[in-house]
């Protein structure tokens, strides 16, 4: 089974059901979606295009009904989907796609007669999709994945599809990221409709989700401190709040629960290389930190520096598998990223006794200063906790003797007095882990997936 093969069921047995909206800009249905997409797929076929071949989509968020259209037009063509974000400077893309054997790079719908061609078999082992990573420690990869890892998990049983507890469901992820790319799956394959907006701000965002009574939404953690800080009213028709792409501070998870007063707060965690392989955590104040079990019949596990399993509570390298075909990147399929199906997320964490995953940090965050090895996760968490504290990034900085010390930027309500945010942080960090150096800023530098770039800041 693959996306092309779900969204043509839809739209037989669903025609007039609308799949997708883009609030102010227009409706996706399922059969007007799988009639354009079959009708790209004539053009692109026509024009040349080979099996197997990358296609680049560039699309802007406000087009993200096209960007559907081209997607999937692109998969029934037998090519190979590369989306980018329209953000992106026009150099990287250059580069990108020379990476990735581009020749062919769209940024609208392609039009005009669709003469029948000759359809395209394609196989759940054929390659549907490369999607680039944030490149948040270096350069970013491409990574391949299958039309049976694109499908994995998804049904046509309308009684088995995700999300039944809603008409609606609101997100506002980029397109190009992975996170986007769920929203493009849900679409086709879960119960509601997603909605998106053409730009994210928090007055739009809030107006959509109440607008469309939205049972199920879809945040970053940057996002869902926005919210809070914008003042929104709660927001009582969302019954589930998932948060994804980056660790939610548990801080943050307390507040959340008053602007979404009946929703469970859930956390995701997954990556890009790992997906759909996936630990999901609702909310529990008996384990704050915690993002969760693997889900879907997947599997975690923590090891130590030799491979070996690490023991319940001892902190190593995290690795996650899923039972969908894994994913490859693109000119280095024999990466030690993968791993007889096992992939390496990039994270340092530990599993308690019942299973649970704690994250500890990055591998490449994680501040060597001195005989200390600092979490900066642990002072991000500390930080959020204070009442006037609305995004924190912990980073290190050269130090003379310790190697690193230390640093953070803070985006404050209001500014702080450097004795009084010591004295919150001596009561929940230890000496070594409390800053050397504070800096307040207006916003944090964010990476085009929303993800802050720490690189920026050190």
């Amino acid at each position: 089974m693959t996306l092309s093969d779900l969204l043509a069921a839809r739209a037989a047995a669903e025609p007039d059901g609308v799949a997708m909206i883009v609030h102010g800009v227009g409706e996706l249905t399922y059969s007007g979606w799988d009639a354009r997409a079959g009708a790209m797929a004539n053009i692109l076929i026509n024009e040349g295009v080979r099996p197997g071949e990358p296609v680049g989509l560039v699309f802007p968020h406000a087009a993200w009904l096209d960007y559907a259209v081209a997607f999937m037009g692109v998969l029934r063509a037998g090519a190979v989907a590369v989306p980018m974000s329209d953000r992106t400077p026009e150099g990287e893309i250059r580069l990108l796609a020379e990476r990735a054997g581009i020749a062919r790079i769209l940024r609208n719908v392609p039009t005009g007669p669709a003469e029948p061609a000759e359809p395209v078999k394609v196989s759940s082992s054929d390659p549907a999709q490369i999607l680039f990573t944030s490149g948040t420690t270096g350069v970013a990869k491409g990574v391949m994945a299958t039309h049976g890892n694109l499908a994995f998990g998804l049904h046509r049983d309308p009684r088995r599809r995700a999300f039944r507890h809603s008409t609606h469901l609101a997100h506002a992820f980029p397109i190009g990221t992975n996170a986007g790319q769920m929203m493009l799956v849900n679409a086709i394959a879960a119960h509601p409709t997603v909605v998106t907006t053409p730009m994210f701000t928090t007055a739009r965002f809030a107006n959509l989700v109440a607008k469309y009574q939205a049972g199920t939404v879809f945040l970053v953690p940057a996002m869902a401190i926005e919210l809070l800080s914008a003042g929104v009213d709660p927001l009582d028709s969302v019954l589930l709040l998932g948060s994804a792409a980056a660790p939610l501070p548990a801080a943050v998870a307390a507040k959340l629960t008053e602007l979404f007063p009946a929703a469970m707060i859930t956390n995701y965690y997954t990556s890009t290389e790992a997906a759909p392989a996936q630990t999901i955590m609702v909310f529990d104040p008996e384990r704050p930190g915690s993002v969760g079990r693997a889900a879907a019949g997947g599997q975690v596990r923590v090891t130590s520096g030799d491979g070996t399993p690490a023991a319940t509570g001892e902190i190593g390298e995290v690795w996650m598998r899923s039972s969908a075909a894994p994913r490859a990147y693109l000119g280095d399929p024999d990466s030690d990223t993968f791993r007889n199906g096992w992939v390496r997320m990039g994270d340092l964490g530990y599993l308690d006794d019942d299973g649970y995953l704690f994250l500890v940090d990055r591998t490449g965050d994680v501040i060597k200063s001195g005989a200390h090895k600092v979490s900066t996760l642990k002072i991000e968490e500390a930080l959020h906790a204070h009442p006037l504290v609305k995004e924190a990034a912990a980073y290190g900085v050269p130090h003379p003797v310790l190697g690193k010390a230390v640093a953070v930027a803070l985006v404050v309500q209001e500014e702080i007095p450097l004795p009084d945010l010591r004295s919150f942080l001596s009561e929940r960090l230890a000496p070594h882990e409390l800053p050397a150096k504070v800096t307040t800023m207006d916003a944090l530098p964010r990476n085009r997936g929303g993800k802050v770039d720490k690189r920026a800041l050190s």
